[in-house]
Order: C-alpha cells, then sequence, then structure tokens
C-alpha cells in the first residue's frame, strides 16, 4: 500500500513538474509580475530562455520579425531578472551564468544570419553582458565589504 501511494505521489509531482515546465510565455510573463520579488529572478530567466529557443527557430524558418521581438524580450527579461536579483540580493550567480550562456548561444544564432538580421542580435548580446557586468560588480563588492570588517 505504501509503495502504490509513493508511485501516486512521484506520478503526481512529476504531472506538476511537467506542466510548469510547459507553461505558455503569456502565462509566464503573467507570473512574472504577479511574483514575489525572490521569484522573480528565475521565472524572468525562464522567459529569456523560452524566447531563445523561440527566436533560434523563428531565424532558422526566416520570420526574421518575430525573432527580433523575441530577441529584444530576451535581454529585457534578463534585464528584469538581473534588477530583481540585485534587489533581493538572491540568485545572482544563477542568473549571471545564465545570461552568459545566452549571450553564447546568441552569438552562435547571429553567425547564421544575413548581415541585414546581425544588428538586433548584436544588441541583445551587449545588453546580456552588460546585465553580466553588474551582477559581477554586485557579487564582488559584497564580498569587499565582508573582508574589510
Amino acid at each position: 500500500m505504501r509503495r502504490l501511494a509513493f508511485t501516486i505521489l512521484l506520478l503526481a509531482l512529476g504531472a506538476a513538474y511537467g506542466a510548469d515546465k510547459n507553461e505558455s510565455l503569456a502565462g509566464l510573463k503573467a507570473r512574472f509580475e504577479s511574483a514575489h520579488p525572490e521569484d522573480r529572478p528565475d521565472i524572468g530567466i525562464r522567459i529569456a530562455q523560452y524566447q531563445l529557443r523561440n527566436a533560434d527557430k523563428l531565424y532558422a524558418s526566416g520570420d526574421a520579425d518575430l525573432a527580433r521581438a523575441a530577441v529584444d524580450d530576451i535581454a529585457t527579461y534578463s534585464e528584469k531578472s538581473r534588477d530583481a536579483a540585485i534587489q533581493t540580493k538572491k540568485h545572482l550567480k544563477n542568473v549571471e551564468i545564465d545570461a552568459r550562456k545566452m549571450a553564447e548561444k546568441l552569438r552562435d544564432i547571429k553567425r547564421t544570419l544575413a548581415f541585414d538580421d546581425q544588428a538586433p542580435v548584436e544588441q541583445a548580446i551587449l545588453r546580456l553582458e552588460d546585465v553580466r557586468t553588474s551582477l559581477l560588480k554586485e557579487m564582488f563588492a559584497k564580498d569587499k565589504k565582508k573582508e574589510a570588517k
């Protein structure tokens, strides 16, 4: 009986996790706006990663206009995640790592694009690098304050 209850519990948790993983972009954006500040860095990065996948697919299918909107969302929600992480002093390292990975992926995407389509992607890369820089400054400024004490 215990084994059956445990199996049911695992299946329910797996289904809940799977449903959360497949949440729509609009649902994630709505959750971001209403989330507690300490939850916003994670949700914002998930939105940026979702849009990164979308941008890659859209550029591959030749829909550059929709891809540009997705690229803009990547930078915007990464910046919002950074702001929330700095405000709450939580998830700084995770947001910085995810921003670095997304910038690398955008560089890979940029190499495959026509010259006219590269500028918005380059702007997003620069914005992600700014996100990383400000997060690194925040992380290491905190360490210096501790050492001074």
